[in-house]
């Protein structure tokens, strides 16, 4: 716990800032299926005094290449200012599973990323070190991530980000917690509820439903998350 408290102040700690260099996303389990499939739909709705409205949504769809790796393409979705929505990115994830469940003090996990704009030559790639350790009924995760930044439109620089989630492993279908998020120019916290329901097989569907208010100052910053994956 110490570690991660570390990690997290380490940063808060002032650095460059870009005024839309973050979106509350998904926070990642460190985990993959022997050979799985999923397709997933994402949104996310973040009302600021700063930005006003950014909708995005996106779509994807994976496929594991070995039992502890999985490859999945995005399609990114977002409203541009006039409030017309249409493609804004495309993106290419890479998830691998480095330890079995249980089989040490935590449970490790690597995520990779590489995202390209629709509109404009500016690229995004991002990696980093995600963990879960399970406390009686309750699981800790995190993602601990590096960004790098360049294009033709944008500066060329490193940002970091850091995600949690503390999950009440109530039952299966309905899981409350609570998540918490930092970066160069962000830091949220707010309630979150996750559920599975399993089918025949290894075939499953998650959801997930959260909402993060911003701790910046006294300007409004809330976002809206949601997520259904089927995973097969």
């Amino acid at each position: 716990m110490r570690l991660y408290l570390a990690i997290a102040l380490l940063l808060l700690l002032p650095g460059k800032v870009l005024a839309d260099s973050f979106t509350v996303d998904r926070v990642y389990h460190p985990y993959v299926l022997p050979f799985e499939r999923e397709v997933e739909w994402r949104l996310t709705s973040r009302q600021s005094e700063e930005d006003g409205n950014i909708l995005m949504q996106r779509i994807s769809f994976g496929h594991a290449l070995s039992e502890y790796t999985i490859l999945e393409a995005y399609i990114v979705g977002s409203r541009d200012e006039s409030g017309d929505f249409g493609v804004a990115g495309y993106e290419l994830e890479l998830r691998s599973m480095l330890t079995e469940q249980g089989q040490y003090w935590a449970d490790w996990g690597l995520l990779f990323e590489l995202e390209k704009q629709n509109a404009s030559n500016d690229w995004e790639f991002k990696g980093g070190v995600l963990t879960e350790k399970e406390l009686g009924r309750f699981s800790l995760t995190t993602n601990v991530l590096l960004v790098y930044e360049w294009g033709d439109t944008i500066e060329s620089e490193f940002e970091s980000e850091f995600k949690m989630k503390f999950r009440y492993r109530w039952i299966p279908e309905i899981q409350p917690a609570v998540e918490f998020y930092a970066a160069e120019d962000f830091i949220g916290v707010g309630p979150a509820f996750m559920g599975i329901k399993r089918f025949d097989k290894q075939k499953q569907l998650k959801w997930e439903l959260a909402f993060i208010a911003g701790l910046n100052g006294d300007s409004k910053d809330h976002t809206l998350r949601m997520a259904m994956e089927y995973e097969f």
